[in-house]
């Protein structure tokens, strides 16, 4: 099969805390080395013989195995819905604290980290923290939110964060993770998988290593149904790429009864794929790549079953879309706080019309509805043809 490579930005899918406690990291665009690059400038995929399977994590059946991963500030109830609408097999909400969790009250202002919508079951809920006993606390609110799974974040890289003893941290202390592991286990109910999230080790070190499979096996024993693999080890943070290979290891590691899913490089429909062709493991987790994108799942449903990648979305078809979401994002939070809020998803949307420099520009002082409609009309008033959007849009950020 013949590929066309293009350096990008490393894909992410690690959460911040919610509300208060969150962190959003800057890094500039680093070189990266165009043999070990993994996204494509060629959105189109020659599928080989084996089709796409259905997974389950647990109890908890995925009708495809191309999911919407956990994103601090943007895998909220809209977002999730938006995704679940446009064929993303399951989709998991912004990581949050486990002493957040355990805090939280009804207010306006906070009360929305923990909405579910009626449609977007099965629906994860991802968690990170410090103490066992917290976090196991932590899980059960979520459980008892309505969350399907929950997910366990032993994977973000930021330094506030691993300064705290939480996220990629626990890479460094099995001992710990594993703790975590088994109260969180033991304290939800048996029919909801808990499901666990990782960096490939904290550096490349043989040592780290150990505890990356330590923490694997360990984990499987204590019951999860599931892992997703991140190519990049935590000392790495967003810089270089996704080793796929590794992903591979694993997979052949853990054997073909236990589910691995794949993170990092996936910002096309036909990146999704490759890497589950190329790795052998279980599906895969789209991180920014569905940011402002959430036609990638329908692409994928495409390619994989084997039809033609289907055409950009017009400017129309955009619009519509991009209504919706505000349409939700104004449920969610209010007729005050949804323009801002929306905003930054106005920006990522930019990126499928061909004029996306110039657009982009309508939405970043956007504050009113009123702004926004204006907007809409003056740049997708007139139909016209989509662009995929260009790997470099995903260079501009890296949230944990």
């Amino acid at each position: 099969m013949s590929r066309t490579f293009t350096k990008n930005l490393p894909d992410d899918n690690h959460a911040t805390p919610a509300a208060a406690d969150r962190v959003v990291v800057t890094e500039p665009a680093s070189p990266q080395p165009p043999h070990n690059d993994h996204s494509s400038t060629d959105h189109s995929l020659t599928r080989g013989p084996r089709p796409l399977q259905p997974i389950a994590l647990g109890r908890v059946p995925i009708d495809f195995p191309i999911v919407q991963a956990a994103l601090s500030g943007y895998s909220d109830l809209p977002m999730r819905h938006i995704a679940r609408q446009h064929g993303a097999g399951y989709a998991v909400c912004e990581v949050m604290l486990d002493q957040f969790l355990l805090a939280i009250k009804k207010r306006q202002k906070t009360k929305h980290f923990l909405n579910i919508h009626p449609d977007e079951h099965p629906v994860g809920g991802q968690l990170m923290g410090a103490e066992p006993e917290q976090f196991a606390a932590g899980a059960l609110r979520l459980v008892q939110a309505g969350f399907d799974v929950i997910d366990i974040n032993f994977g973000c890289p930021v330094k506030k964060v691993l300064g705290r003893c939480r996220g990629g941290f626990h890479l460094s202390q099995p001992d710990v993770a594993l703790e975590i592991i088994r109260r969180t286990r033991d304290m939800v109910p048996d029919h909801i998988p808990v499901t666990v999230k990782m960096r490939r080790g904290i550096d490349d070190s043989s040592e780290s290593r150990d505890h990356f499979f330590e923490i694997l096996d360990g984990g499987f024993g204590a019951g999860i149904a599931a892992v997703t693999v991140h190519g990049r080890t935590v000392q790495q943070r967003y810089v270089g790429p996704s080793r796929w290979e590794f992903l591979r290891e694993v997979k052949q590691h853990i054997g073909p009864q236990r589910v691995v899913l794949g993170s990092g490089d996936l910002f096309t429909a036909a990146d999704c794929l490759r890497m589950i062709d190329e790795t052998g493991i279980d599906g895969v987790t789209v991180a920014r790549g569905a940011i402002g994108n959430p036609w990638i799942f329908a692409q994928a449903r495409a390619l994989a079953a084997g039809k033609p990648l289907p055409p950009p979305p017009t400017l129309h078809q955009q619009a519509h879309v991009m209504r919706q979401h505000f349409q939700l994002c104004r449920e969610t939070y209010g007729a005050d706080r949804a323009p801002l809020l929306m905003r930054k998803f106005c920006i990522k949307y930019t990126a499928s019309h061909p004029r996306m420099d110039q657009v982009r520009l309508g939405f970043v002082r956007m504050r009113t509805e009123e702004a926004f409609e204006q907007a809409l009309e003056e740049h997708y008033g007139i139909d016209g043809p989509g662009q995929y959007p260009p790997t470099e849009v995903h260079r501009v950020q890296a949230e944990c």
